[in-house]
């Protein structure tokens, strides 16, 4: 069967963040059927997850929340799962923000996804991977994207289309990329959530929360984020 210029129904990976958020509207733009699938794995911005909810009510699209909190508690070394472990402040391509790193964080979720794609019938899952995430994570290169789109389909063999595939419409894009996207489709940004702290309010400081800054900067877009205090630290 010929591959088709977009799918038909796309399981997407949804964190409440900026970049997923934009990949759900641009699918919904191309008239793919999208199901949001989140993810709890002990991540100290849980309130990410609401933030995924309240996107999921205006896009009027089907929201799953799925538990990994038990499997968190094994994936030490992490920033973002252990609480004894500081969030990194700075450049988000510094050196220190491999400690954000969770091991093997999108090839569980994207398979868990794949699973749930096969079960509802669809025909892809999609996530929200970009450029300016390929120094620090291999878990969103290009490289891995290829490999695990295999597995997908190796795992699933006799049970999905030829057609099935994994969609990552920012992989080699930058993230005032999908800023100029989020803008095209109507995204309501301030709605996503970034920050690593998960606190009341975005940090400004940490290495996701720089990345957000800039990529509002550099796309010419006014940035409705409401950060902490410039003299506690945010970055302006």
């Amino acid at each position: 069967m010929p591959r088709t210029a977009v799918p038909r129904h796309a399981v997407l990976i949804f964190s409440g963040g900026l970049d997923s958020a934009v990949t759900a509207y641009k699918l919904r733009d191309e008239g793919v059927t999208v199901s949001l699938l989140s993810f709890n794995y002990g991540q100290r911005h849980v309130k990410e997850l609401a933030h995924a909810a309240d996107l999921a009510d205006q896009l009027g699209a089907s929201h799953d929340i799925v538990d990994l909190t038990s499997l968190g508690r094994i994936l030490g070394g992490s920033a973002l799962t252990d609480p004894a472990i500081t969030v990194p402040h700075g450049h988000y391509r510094a050196e220190t923000m491999r400690s954000t790193v969770v091991p093997n964080r999108n090839a569980i979720m994207l398979e868990i996804a794949a699973g749930a794609a096969v079960a509802a019938g669809a025909d892809a899952v999609a996530f929200g991977a970009h450029s300016g995430d390929h120094a620090i994570y291999p878990d969103c290169r290009p490289e891995f994207f290829t490999l695990i789109e295999a597995s997908m389909k190796a795992a699933n063999e006799g049970h999905i289309a030829n057609d099935f595939r994994l969609v990552a419409p920012f992989l080699n894009l930058t993230k005032a990329d999908i800023v100029r996207e989020g803008v095209r489709l109507g995204v309501p940004f301030a709605l996503t959530w970034s920050c690593y702290e998960g606190g009341a309010a975005h940090c400004g400081a940490c290495g996701t929360c720089v990345e957000r800054q800039e990529a509002f900067a550099e796309a010419g877009v006014g940035d409705p984020t409401i950060y902490v205090p410039a003299q506690e630290g945010a970055v302006r």
